[in-house]
């Protein structure tokens, strides 16, 4: 008998392309290996550039993106966008997956919701990471916010790139193995972990590997994260070929409905 289509559900920008893009290809490549398979849903926030005012009207949208992906009653909800988050104040996190999560229950079709910020907290923590260093597209006030809010969660960021892109089409467009070289910009001294794109556009999955390997520490992206919290809300095991140390199968699955 074949298994049930675990139905992925995303909020995500309305320019952005590469959370849907990697969320797939990650559960794709856990296909090869593992039963479950996976469709993919999205609903989108206006936004086109990457500035603080455009983030929070956008943010304000994803009541209405959780509304209609629970109308297709999707599994688990994403909100795909990390820094909307983040620049909404310390810990908004857990104020956006209370509230969307309560727009599933009140649309009778309750589903867990992961926010890609939360999740690169969790992520982090769940890896006994405490000193990091990271890579992010956006403006330099902004990456600091981003620095500030894992600061605030209680994890040093030792140091950082920006790479102070505003345009969020010009972020999606970039080569992830351009990171190749990037991250050599960091000073990896004393670094639990890299964080190779604390941003879920900008594509960053083919390089994971290969600067995992070379610089010898867990290396993961906000969408690896995001995966990792979403197959983690579904009670899944958390394994999937290629996409860097936290989705190894080292770290399990919650219990499902446990939060997140």
């Amino acid at each position: 008998m074949t298994a049930p289509m675990i139905k992925i559900g995303q909020i995500v920008p309305s320019s952005n392309l590469t959370m849907e893009r990697e969320i797939a290809a990650m559960l794709r490549a856990r296909e090869t290996i593992l039963p479950e398979r996976f469709s993919f849903h999205s609903s989108r926030m206006r936004m086109k550039r990457v500035t603080k005012a455009e983030l929070e009207a956008m943010d304000r949208d994803s009541d209405r993106c959780a509304l209609e992906l629970s109308d297709a009653g999707v599994d688990v909800l994403g909100y795909a966008c990390l820094v909307a988050i983040m620049s909404m104040g310390k810990g908004y996190h857990r104020i956006a997956q209370s509230r969307l999560h309560q727009r599933t229950v009140e649309n009778g079709a309750p589903a867990p919701v992961v926010t890609s910020a939360g999740a690169l907290i969790d992520g982090l923590h769940r890896m006994g990471a405490r000193r990091i260093a990271i890579v992010a597209p956006y403006m330099r006030p902004l990456t600091q916010v981003v620095v500030d809010y894992i600061e605030s969660e209680g994890i040093e960021v030792a140091d950082f790139v920006a790479l102070e892109i505003a345009d969020n089409l010009a972020v999606g467009a970039r080569d992830p193995l351009a990171l190749v070289e990037i991250y050599k910009r960091l000073d990896l001294r004393g670094v639990d972990a890299l964080v190779l794109s604390a941003c879920v556009q900008m594509p960053s999955l083919s390089a994971v590997p290969l600067v995992e390997r070379e610089a010898g520490i867990p290396v993961l992206s906000a969408a690896i994260a995001t995966a990792h919290q979403m197959l983690s809300s579904l009670g899944l095991q958390t394994l999937v070929p290629g996409a860097g140390h936290l989705l190894s199968g080292a770290f399990p699955a919650l219990s499902p409905g446990a939060p997140a």
